[in-house]
């Protein structure tokens, strides 16, 4: 079990959260929520050790082992990919180490057949004889080749690299797991074995993630953080979300009829106070008002951006042609002859375990990068507006975000620029920030912003979740359902797909998987796997 004390932690003046008391017992999953700026990820660190809190201890039971997911990329460079998940046990991989180091001596002593003897025990109750197995079992879960085992980190694609940290955090059955957006740039199948391992997991896992459905699949409780406090609660994030709105209204109902009965009982006791034979009376309702206390409502630390993507004109049935694309990205076909057609109803989720395909044919698409072969032709009416995966390009230029908005807004006044970064939860001196100094979450809403001025008819959006916390992908996630208009994305978020798609495209080594159907129905689909089976077999003949 882990116990937090009185945590509290402040930055200067500024209190992130205060006299935070909750315990994490065995056997439950714990998903940690609140809005960008929270302190969701530093609450994680000050149960891991890496940070001090201002005041406050953990508690955790002895001789229990904590696992923490890595976030640095770099750390392992030099480890091959099998031996960084075994570092994930620190006191099991120095035991191999010094095992092997002993057994490496020429001059083998009684000592150190002594002490040797005592490692293999402590090595055989840390089930280190099936240590490498377990190693691989979970890179293969993750979905990281087999070939790939043995390459050193350096050697892997950042996304590789993270399936690699996220299998070392799992290794040898922590008794508390640490785990901060495990799900980030995870593909499909690979968020649904992390699923099912954690469901399994007997043991305590604290998560934080912005997967709704993620949240639903695996959380057994929810640990709320807002107005600076943690509150938990039982249930997965959609029992969080529904019985909260509903204690919130029942506070605000309450409220409403204590303020009706109060007004109701000083009208009677301003009335009758001074009336002889009614001042019994009046005393009577006057205590009864001293006790009547209307409950505060506390302004949450959550806010949902206004998203509304408004068409300046209605898109006719050509859209998009694609005709037999290729590209070779880094040395790798990322896009093999595909061919495709985009209707005006469409809302085309593209999924594939290879991002950089995805990412190359929006760029292809947005006439950014060209094509090696093939060609594709937008319709006449349409208009175009682009979310990219990395947008970094677009915040280089020392200027406040009313000038950078403005040079995208066919309407220049400021008032109309500050109501609509208003909107996106840039307020008053919010709007006066330097466009090359933002949050990542900022220049995702920035671009959102954008986006809403284009008029477009056709957007697309590559990883728009990223960055954005529970609230702004709800935003976002109602906004493309009600858009009139075509979408095509790339998500890993499963809610965002199955509500905002209707029809899967699936890019593959082999060829293109086009099915007009939700993302749910295209999971279920038994010809999806026979098609994938299909092609790979004509590639390999």
């Amino acid at each position: 079990m882990l116990q937090t004390n009185d945590i509290s932690l402040r930055y200067g003046k500024r209190i992130l959260f205060e006299e935070v008391n909750a315990k994490f017992s065995p056997g439950n999953c714990y998903g940690i929520i609140g809005a960008n700026g929270a302190g969701k990820s530093t609450l994680l660190k000050i149960m891991s050790g890496e940070i001090e809190p201002s005041s406050g201890t953990i508690s955790i039971l002895p001789g229990k082992r904590i696992a923490v997911l890595s976030q640095n990329q770099f750390e392992f460079d030099e480890f091959e990919v099998r031996e960084t998940v075994l570092r994930g046990h620190k006191r099991l991989f120095n035991i191999m180490v010094e095992k092997d180091a002993i057994y490496a001596k020429s001059d083998f002593s009684n000592e150190d057949g002594m002490k040797v003897s005592d490692l293999e025990d402590e090595f055989a109750e840390l089930n280190g004889w099936e240590a490498e197995s377990e190693a691989s079992t979970l890179l293969s879960g993750l979905g990281l080749a087999d070939e790939l085992h043995e390459k050193k980190m350096i050697e892997l694609s950042g996304n590789e690299k993270v399936k690699v940290l996220l299998a070392q955090a799992l290794f040898g059955n922590p008794d508390i797991l640490l785990l901060d957006e495990p799900t980030n740039h995870l593909d499909i199948q690979s968020i649904n074995w992390l699923e099912e391992f954690l469901i399994n997991f007997k043991n305590t896992v604290i998560v934080v993630s912005h997967d709704r459905h993620f949240l639903n699949n695996v959380c057994t409780h929810i640990a709320d953080i807002d107005y600076g406090k943690v509150a938990i609660f039982t249930g997965n994030y959609d029992f969080w979300l529904q019985s909260s709105q509903l204690a919130l209204q029942q506070t605000k109902d309450s409220n409403k009829k204590i303020s009706a009965k109060r007004k109701e009982l000083e009208t009677f006791v301003a009335r009758f106070g001074a009336n002889a034979s009614k001042a019994k009376q009046a005393t009577s309702r006057k205590k009864i008002l001293e006790k009547m206390v209307i409950e505060e409502i506390r302004p949450s630390s959550r806010k949902l951006p206004f998203i509304r993507f408004v068409p300046e004109k209605e898109i006719g049935n050509n859209v998009l042609s694609i005709k037999n694309i290729s590209k070779i990205v880094n040395g790798e076909e990322a896009l093999s002859d595909i061919t495709l057609t985009i209707h005006n109803d469409d809302k085309v989720a593209l999924v594939g375990t290879h991002d950089l395909a995805k990412t190359a044919l929006f760029e292809i698409l947005m006439d950014e990068i060209n094509a090696d072969s093939g060609d594709f032709t937008w319709g006449p009416t349409v208009i175009r507006s682009y979310l990219p995966k990395d947008n970094s390009a677009y915040f280089n230029e020392d200027v406040n975000l009313i000038d950078w908005l403005r040079q995208y807004s066919k309407e220049k006044d400021d008032n109309f620029i500050r109501g609509f970064l208003g909107r996106m939860l840039f307020s008053g001196e919010e709007g006066l920030k330097k466009a090359n100094v933002l949050s990542g979450g900022e220049k995702v809403r920035c671009m959102q912003a954008k986006m809403m001025l284009s008029g477009a008819n056709v957007l697309l959006l590559d990883e728009p979740t990223n960055h954005l916390d529970l609230e702004a992908i709800t935003a976002l996630n109602n906004g493309l359902i009600k858009f009139q208009g075509v979408v095509l994305f790339v998500s890993h978020d499963h809610q965002f797909m199955q509500t905002v798609a209707n029809r899967i495209i699936e890019i593959t080594p082999y060829g293109v998987i086009d099915k007009k159907m939700s993302f749910d129905e295209y999971l279920e689909n038994p010809d999806v796997k026979r098609l994938r089976e299909e092609m790979h077999e004509n590639i390999i003949i």
